[in-house]
């Protein structure tokens, strides 16, 4: 989003977005901000709700821009954010920061973590603020169907976080596929064994019969969002909060999309016709109902659409690994990346955009 020849300015941003309004006039750049500077009037005013961790990323992303404001729940996580844009207003309440700002806001970056995602994004969409939101989009089916449906209603721009999308491998891998490099593709098998002991908290599930301190430079209450009350405990925070259902996707959540993006986007998948979902034997979902188990396999049924027939994608998380087959040999499995099966080939390539995407040796492309 950082300004170029190319882009759209502030200008017309908000100009396009809003309609019925007239007799605006907006002094050249070269008047206000000088030669080859961005006048202050071509600059979008941006909010950012959550700004710690990958929220501290994503509003550095658009560091070009007006950064008004800024909310977070997290004084102490949220400090190096607040110490590179000390000219925006703090808030911990994004409501209250909508609020107070509610005209002067054009845009919203969302960085929270995965349960208060839905409710910030559709705060903003509501009132007419286009947003970028960092993935996973929300916490549940339910929650991106309904901030889809927003964003129609209120006409705004939207844009998911993937990092990766953008890469050269991803365009390479799908330009192949597209080519007939490995002839027709017909099963994908994808895998994350990255954080193993992040995902699966069980171990760690009598830890929460402790009482710790809520820190000062949090407020919990905030924090928690949409989510049941809870006892503040520090093994939440400020990561670990992902291997717990009530708050984050696990790692299915945090990782399909860097995986199996290349995969959609060159056969076009679209929504599957069916899911069956495997866990390890160990997990017990009474027992375990806010954690995720220590492996999944889940299998998506894609039917054929356009030139390219069915596809079935498997899913391994944790402890499951991608099986060897035939043609692979002996070339290493990835165990964080995708094999992507055609008729003719096979491509492998690793996560964020494949990542050393490439076709096998004893495969050529067409």
């Amino acid at each position: 989003m950082s300004p170029s020849s190319n882009q759209v300015t502030r200008r017309s941003f908000v100009r396009n977005a809003v309609s019925g309004v007239a007799g605006v006039y907006i002094v050249a750049p070269h008047v206000l901000g000088g030669p080859g500077k961005t006048a202050p009037s071509d600059k979008i005013n941006i909010a950012g709700i959550g700004v710690g961790g990958r929220g501290a990323a994503c509003i550095n992303g658009v560091a070009s821009e007006n950064i008004i404001a800024l909310a977070d729940v997290d004084d102490q996580r949220a400090a190096d954010t607040y110490k590179k844009f000390p000219q925006a207003k703090r808030y911990h309440d994004f409501r209250s920061m909508l609020d107070d700002l509610d005209n002067q806001i054009d845009a919203v970056v969302v960085g929270t973590p995965d349960h208060t995602h839905a409710v910030a994004v559709m705060n903003a969409i509501g009132r007419g603020k286009h947003v970028y939101c960092e993935k996973p989009l929300a916490h549940s089916v339910y929650e991106v169907r309904q901030m889809r449906d927003a964003a129609r209603k209120h006409n705004v721009i939207t844009q998911l976080g993937n990092q990766g999308h953008s890469a050269n491998d991803i365009r390479r891998c799908c330009e192949w596929i597209w080519d007939g490099a490995i002839g027709k593709v017909t099963e994908i098998h994808a895998a994350c064994d990255a954080y193993r002991e992040l995902y699966c908290q069980i171990d760690r599930q009598p830890l929460l019969s402790e009482k710790h301190a809520i820190p000062k430079t949090l407020n919990w209450d905030l924090w928690l969002g949409p989510s049941a009350v809870r006892p503040y405990h520090s093994m939440y925070l400020p990561f670990t909060w992902r291997g717990w259902m009530p708050f984050g996707t696990g790692c299915i959540g945090d990782w399909i999309c860097h995986i199996v993006d290349p995969s959609m986007w060159a056969l076009d998948l679209g929504a599957p016709s069916t899911i069956h979902a495997e866990v390890d034997s160990n997990y017990d979902p009474v027992k375990h109902s806010d954690l995720y188990p220590a492996a999944t396999k889940i299998t998506f049924e894609f039917p054929a659409k356009g030139d390219r027939g069915p596809v079935k994608l498997i899913w391994r998380d944790g402890n499951n690994k991608i099986p060897r087959t035939s043609a692979l040999g002996d070339h290493k499995i990835p165990g964080t990346g995708a094999i992507i099966y055609g008729d003719q080939g096979t491509i492998i390539h690793g996560s964020h955009g494949a990542g050393g995407c490439h076709i096998l040796p004893d495969t050529k492309a067409k």
